[in-house]
């Protein structure tokens, strides 16, 4: 079983937990992890927790989840964000990332996702 595969099961598991401290574990081990699908899987695992905490990881850090630096990352975020059934948690934290963020890039990509988020409802 390579390295991938291992991390990939480690983040399922850590996605069903539900000690919140699981978010930051996420955080550390996944979305500073060099691999794409890594970081892929664990933009994943922490939007289906659907949490304040683990939404924030993936919306409101520069170089994670929507701000990722890669495209197909940052994409797979943005359409997992989208499938989301209850996305007002995910409104919240883009209305506070929209308004509150320093860096001008990841306040941009907020308005941009929660634009896209409200056209789909409609």
């Amino acid at each position: 079983m390579n390295n991938d595969k291992i991390l990939g099961n480690i983040i399922e598991a850590l996605s069903k937990h539900q000690d919140s401290a699981a978010v930051g574990v996420l955080e550390d081990v996944g979305t500073d992890c060099p691999s794409d699908e890594i970081r892929r899987l664990t933009a994943k695992a922490l939007i289906d927790r659907n949490t304040y905490d683990s939404l924030s990881v993936v919306i409101q850090k520069k170089g994670k989840g929507i701000n990722d630096l890669s495209t197909s990352v940052a994409m797979s975020t943005i359409n997992e964000l989208l499938t989301l059934k209850d996305k007002s948690e995910a409104l919240k934290v883009l209305d506070e990332t929209e308004e509150n963020a320093d860096d001008e890039i990841v306040k941009e990509t907020a308005r941009s996702v929660k634009a896209l988020m409200a056209f789909s409802e409609a």
